[in-house]
């Protein structure tokens, strides 16, 4: 099979396109013959050794994909030959085959393609649990998205839609990546690239909510939007961390906290894999039930074959990517 290796940890354009045996299948374990694989700024991080966990060398990279079950190993139930499935690993789908625990292979709908598949895989289990066991989502509250045209920032304003938020807030930089947020579900844009923003965005959100601001605050970005955000909270507000996509960790303002009973929590998904993998299948069971209804589309703006990884990469690497990169791995 094909693969993308990485074979010593550095910048991502050290990545090599190599042909290499097949994995063959293990107890507990199902082959999977992959179609689509997610990529994602985490999967740059890996391949730099800079991620939590570090891959033995050589290793591929990518934590999400989709395919056809070609084979299981000893004790797998549940899952046999032909089933069409999404699965979730540490690293290792950047290839036209991934071996994957059978508890991380969600079987998916009849009719979804599989860019689909991988597309409502790392982001969407992302902003769900974020929402729903970080933030104690409820259908009655006014969320507020940093970063709203990356990934994250995508599949949390759609959960929130399709969970009944009645107003979510995309918080975007430029006209572009607002157009995006609309797109993507928004009922309201706010542009995080206006002049002083510590006052603006609190005064936008109060003004769009008629002063009683955001319940939940979703964050993938820190720097300024962080602090500006966290201005913008009702009481009783919920913020959840899940990245920094500015490159710059926020010190969090304590007194705000205090005086408005604010929540500040983090959120590293691949712990919920690991520790509760029935509840990360009952959220992509969920997930797929919401695309089904025509709760969610994920917006795919770029499939890239395989053989232009690298490319796939660049656009990630960069930080302009709007919506989700699916690398195409062959055909169904």
């Amino acid at each position: 099979m094909k693969a993308v290796l990485v074979e010593a940890y550095g910048p991502y354009s050290g990545a090599v396109l190599r042909t290499v045996d097949d994995p063959a299948p293990q107890p507990g374990m199902a082959l999977v013959r992959l179609l689509a694989a997610d990529v994602n700024f985490p999967d740059i991080l890996v391949m730099e050794g800079n991620y939590q966990v570090k891959p033995p060398l050589p290793f591929s990279p990518g934590k999400a994909g989709a395919g056809i079950v070609e084979a299981v190993g000893a004790g797998v139930t549940g899952l046999k030959p032909g089933d069409r499935v999404a699965v979730q690993v540490e690293y290792g789908t950047y290839a036209q085959k991934v071996l994957a625990p059978a508890q991380t292979c969600y079987p998916m709908p009849d009719d979804m393609p599989f860019d689909i598949a991988a597309a409502l895989g790392l982001v969407y289990q992302t902003a769900y649990f974020s929402l729903m066991e970080r933030a104690s989502f409820k259908p009655s509250d006014t969320v507020l998205v940093l970063g709203a045209s990356g990934g994250v920032g995508m599949a949390s304003i759609q959960l929130a839609k399709a969970m009944g938020s009645p107003c979510v807030i995309a918080g975007a930089r430029g006209e572009a990546n607002a157009a995006f947020a609309r797109q993507a579900g928004a009922d309201h844009v706010v542009d995080l690239g206006m002049d002083n923003l510590k006052d603006g965005l609190r005064d936008a959100v109060k003004e769009i909510t008629g002063g009683h601001g955001a319940d939940i605050v979703i964050d993938p970005v820190g720097g300024d939007a962080n602090a500006a955000a966290l201005r913008a909270m009702a009481w009783c507000g919920r913020m959840v961390i899940v990245g920094f996509a500015s490159g710059n960790i926020p010190a969090i303002r304590s007194n705000y906290l205090l005086v408005k009973n604010i929540a500040v929590s983090g959120i590293q998904w691949s712990d919920y894999r690991d520790r509760d993998p029935d509840a990360v299948a009952a959220a992509q069971a969920e997930i797929f039930s919401y695309w089904s209804a025509g709760k969610l589309d994920p917006v795919i703006t770029q499939r890239v074959p395989l053989e232009n990884y690298m490319d796939a990469l660049d656009s990630v690497g960069g930080g302009k990517v709007q919506g989700k990169i699916v690398m195409t791995l062959g055909d169904a």
